[in-house]
C-alpha cells in the first residue's frame, strides 16, 4: 500500500527541503543536534499546525510551499503512543526520545519512522532518513504553493 506525507518549508529553503540539514542544525522531538532527518506529517493540515506551533509569535506567514511524499507501507517502522515513555509530549522533548529518533537514525533500522503526532495523537507524523539507502525509493511531489490564512496568525 502507498502511503502518503506532507512537507511545507519556506520558499527560500526548498533546495535543502529534504536533506535533514534543518533538523540536524537545530534537533527536534525526534532527533539532537546532530542527526540528519526531514519531518513530514499524514496530511496537509497536520503540516501546517507543526508548522504554526513551532513559529515565533512574529514570524510571517508567507513564503510557504507544501511538497507531497510518497513511499510504500513496507519501507515503514512504526512507534505507537502506547510504547512511549509517559512524558512523550512533554515540551522541550526528553531527551529519551530524542535518542529513540537517534538509533533509529544511526542504525538504518527503515527509512521512514511513523511517530504519533504530539498535537494529535491520532494522526501520525512520518520522520524520513535521508541518509537511508531506501530513500531514493520515496517519491517527492513537485512543490507547490502554499498561502496560509493570516487569520491562523491570532491562534498563536
Amino acid at each position: 500500500m502507498t502511503l502518503r506525507a506532507w512537507r511545507i518549508v519556506k520558499t527560500k529553503y526548498l533546495s535543502r527541503a529534504f536533506t535533514g540539514e534543518s533538523a540536524a542544525l537545530t534537533g527536534g522531538r525526534w532527533n539532537s543536534p546532530g542527526i540528519e532527518v526531514v519531518y513530514t506529517a499524514s496530511s496537509a493540515s497536520l503540516a501546517l499546525l507543526e508548522i504554526l506551533v513551532n513559529l515565533g509569535s512574529n514570524a510571517p506567514l508567507t513564503g510557504y510551499v507544501l511538497i507531497e511524499v510518497a513511499f510504500d507501507e513496507d519501507l515503514v517502522e512504526e512507534i505507537t503512543a502506547r510504547a512511549l515513555p509517559q512524558d512523550w509530549r512533554t515540551s522541550p522533548p526528553p531527551p529519551s526520545i530524542q535518542q529513540l529518533g537517534d538509533r533509529w537514525a544511526r542504525d538504518m533500522v527503515s527509512v521512514v519512522l511513523a511517530v504519533p503526532s504530539v498535537i494529535v495523537p491520532h494522526e501520525r507524523n512520518y520522520i524520513l532518513n535521508p541518509r537511508h539507502t531506501d530513500f531514493r525509493r520515496i517519491r517527492i511531489g513537485n512543490p507547490t504553493s502554499f498561502p496560509i490564512d493570516e487569520r491562523l496568525a491570532r491562534v498563536k
